[in-house]
């Protein structure tokens, strides 16, 4: 187990030091290539994940055949299809690493056995559903109805890892406009000034 996950569970305030100890056994590490699946679509979501290093986008295929990009995860989050997780049904999105990345992962009988034996987890997944939560108001907010300009400008100011850490594409997808718009909005922000 790595000091990131330790310090993390530990930044929560839920869990003692033993308690960190005793969860460490339940996650196993994966290593994924840029590329790999954490989860696909229309597969058993068996996987609740906490990246350590790296980064995951997750997205649904729509009907041409086309990636519609939900979010991204990095460092210090967690990641899954949470409600499907919990009902034990297919996943409706994929998740997939946009870098190299190392996730510790727990299947779900084991993180109902870790609900069970202590009760502060249901605080820990509380907090990660709370932030999923305001994750996606935030992006609904942000992103719904406004121009490519005002959207790329959001993200810099605001997100600037996606625009650092993610590929023009899949940036474009996240924001629901064409690559074209995304560049061109760029365009229009970094342009060098005249003198």
């Amino acid at each position: 187990m790595t000091d990131i996950f330790e310090n993390y569970l530990s930044s929560t305030g839920e869990l003692s030091a033993g308690e960190i100890n005793f969860s460490a056994q339940f996650f196993k590490s994966v290593r994924l290539k840029k590329g790999d699946f954490f989860i696909r679509e229309d597969e058993s979501c068996r996987y609740v994940g906490f990246i350590v290093s790296g980064a995951v986008k997750a997205y649904a295929i729509d009907k041409e055949g086309k990636e519609n990009i939900t979010c991204f995860k990095f460092e210090n989050e967690f990641v899954t299809s949470f409600s499907e997780f919990i009902t034990r049904e297919k996943s409706r999105r994929s998740i997939r690493a946009i870098e190299d990345s190392i996730i510790y992962r727990i299947n779900y009988p084991d993180y109902q056995h870790l609900l069970c034996q202590m009760a502060a987890w249901n605080s820990v997944i509380k907090s990660v559903m709370e932030q999923e939560y305001n994750q996606k108001e935030r992006y609904l907010l942000n992103y719904n109805n406004r121009s490519a300009l005002d959207k790329y400008r959001h993200v810099l100011s605001n997100e600037p890892k996606l625009v650092q850490r993610v590929t023009t594409q899949d940036l474009a997808s996240y924001l629901g406009i064409t690559q074209r718009s995304l560049t061109r909005a760029k365009g229009q922000i970094h342009r060098p000034s005249v003198l």
